[in-house]
């Protein structure tokens, strides 16, 4: 049903909606740290900013993510939801010809990349 919408609901749009209703619920656990809908929130906000601001991503922009599986990705996804840039999600176990080939690919506008890469 929620597919057949117009317009169709998204995952951002679900997102949304807990951080709204269940501020200070548990969405993320990661090690020893629990990051609630509304500090995800708040991250993804802040994110969505510096990439605007800083970077000049405008919609519509695709923006290669290389990162680890890590809390980041969460609200990396979300900013790049927000400012409606899709995300070429890049597995960050992949090297060399793999890695240039996937780049290649998504013909991205821009790369996000963890510090140590």
């Amino acid at each position: 049903r929620r597919l057949k919408r117009r317009p169709p609901v998204t995952l951002l749009d679900v997102f949304q909606q807990h951080a709204r209703r269940r501020p200070h619920r548990p969405l993320l656990r990661f090690q020893d740290e629990v990051y609630t809908y509304d500090a995800v929130e708040r991250r993804s906000n802040r994110a969505a900013r510096v990439f605007s601001r800083r970077l000049g991503l405008r919609p519509g922009q695709t923006v290669a993510v290389f990162l680890p599986n890590e809390p980041a990705y969460v609200w990396t996804w979300l900013a790049l939801a927000k400012l409606g840039c899709p995300m070429a999600c890049l597995n960050y176990n992949v090297r060399g010809r793999a890695l240039r080939h996937a780049l290649a690919a998504a013909q991205a506008a821009l790369m996000l990349a963890s510090a140590g890469e």
